[in-house]
C-alpha cells in the first residue's frame, strides 16, 4: 500500500530527527569513554599502510612483526624510524617487567619505541641499584604509603634530610669519628637535590605485581600513586576495575600529572605520541561503540 505525500514525508521527518539524536548521542558517549580522541598525535599514515601490508622484517633479529619488534624495541622495516615520534621527557624511566609477561602483549615497549633515550626496561630479577639515589627515584605503585604526584618534591625532601640525619649520627660514634668533615659536607649538599630524577614502573599483570613490588631492591623507593582514570586497553584483566591501568597509559597520565603538578607548566600535549601505537591498535581492536550503531546504519543504508 503507497503511503500519501504527507504521511511519507512526516515518516522520512522522524527518521531524521532519530538519526541525528542517534549521532548526537553517539558523540557524547565516545567522548566520556574515549579519552584517546583528542590527542595531538603525529601522522599514523605509516601505522595505516603497515597494517594494510601486514607483517615485516625486523632489522636486528630477522622476526616477523606487525608495526614493532617487541623483542629489539625497534619499528619493523615497513616502519621507517624517521616516520615515526620521537618524544622528549623530563625525566628518565625504569620499567621492570616480570619474567611471565608476555613480550607480545606488553604496552612498555611502546615507550621504549619513542622515547629511546629516556626510558630502560629490565626483565626481573633484574633491578637496577636504587640504595644511594632514593632521593631522586620513586615508585609508581598503589598502596596505603603512596603519595600524589604534586607531593613527590616534599617526601623527597624528607627523606634525604631523614638520611643526612642518619648518616650524621653515624660520624658521631667513636669508632668512625676520623670521618673527614667533608664527607658532611657532601652529605648536606645531596639533601638539596631532591628533584625527581627517575620513575620506576612494573610492567606485569596486577597478579604477578606483588613479587616484584615486595622486592627489597624497591623497598625504599618512595611510592607514587596516580589519579583515578578509565583504562582503554582491550585486553581487561579479568576481576579487575576499569581503574586499572595499562603500563603505557600509567606513564603517559604520570607525565601529564608531573607536567602540571610538579613543573607547574600547561599541558600541550607534550606526552601525546607517547600514545601513538596505543591509540592506533585501540582503534583498530577495540573501536568503542555506543548503543545505537545497528540503529544508524539501519537508517543510513
Amino acid at each position: 500500500m503507497s503511503l500519501s505525500a504527507p504521511v511519507f514525508l512526516k515518516e522520512r521527518e522522524e527518521d531524521n530527527s532519530k538519526f541525528v539524536e542517534i549521532q548526537q548521542s553517539q558523540t557524547t558517549c565516545i567522548a566520556a569513554e574515549d579519552p584517546l580522541q583528542n590527542l595531538c598525535l603525529a601522522s599514523q599514515e605509516v601505522l595505516k599502510k603497515a597494517q594494510q601490508n601486514g607483517r615485516s622484517k625486523c632489522l636486528k633479529c630477522g622476526g616477523s612483526r606487525m608495526f614493532y619488534c617487541y623483542t629489539c624495541y625497534v619499528p619493523v622495516e615497513n616502519v621507517p624510524v624517521e616516520q615515526i615520534p620521537h618524544v622528549k621527557l623530563p625525566l628518565k624511566i625504569d620499567i621492570i617487567k616480570h619474567p611471565n609477561e608476555t613480550d607480545g602483549k606488553s604496552t612498555a615497549v611502546h615507550a621504549k619505541l619513542l622515547a629511546p633515550e629516556f626510558v630502560n626496561i629490565y626483565t626481573y630479577p633484574c633491578i637496577p641499584e636504587y640504595e644511594e639515589k632514593d632521593h631522586e627515584v620513586a615508585l609508581v605503585f598503589p598502596g596505603p604509603k603512596s603519595v600524589s604526584v604534586k607531593d613527590i618534591s616534599f617526601h623527597l625532601q624528607k627523606k634525604s634530610q631523614n638520611s643526612v640525619r642518619g648518616k650524621n649520627d653515624d660520624l658521631d660514634n667513636p669508632s668512625i669519628k676520623r670521618k673527614k668533615t667533608e664527607e658532611r659536607d657532601l652529605n648536606d649538599s645531596k639533601c638539596k637535590d631532591t628533584t625527581l630524577k627517575k620513575i620506576v614502573f612494573i610492567d606485569s599483570t596486577w597478579n604477578q605485581t606483588n613479587k616484584i613490588f615486595t622486592d627489597e631492591r624497591l623497598q625504599g623507593l618512595l611510592q607514587v600513586e596516580l589519579k583515578t582514570r578509565k583504562t582503554c586497553f582491550w585486553r581487561h584483566q579479568k576481576g579487575k576495575p576499569d581503574t586499572f591501568l595499562s603500563t603505557i597509559e600509567a606513564i603517559y597520565y604520570f607525565l601529564v600529572d608531573y607536567h602540571t603538578d610538579i613543573l607547574k607548566e600547561k599541558y600541550k600535549g607534550q606526552y601525546d605520541n607517547l600514545l601513538f601505537f596505543y591509540s592506533f591498535m585501540h582503534q583498530l581492536i577495540k573501536n568503542a561503540k555506543c548503543p545505537g550503531d545497528k540503529e544508524t546504519r539501519k537508517l543510513t543504508h
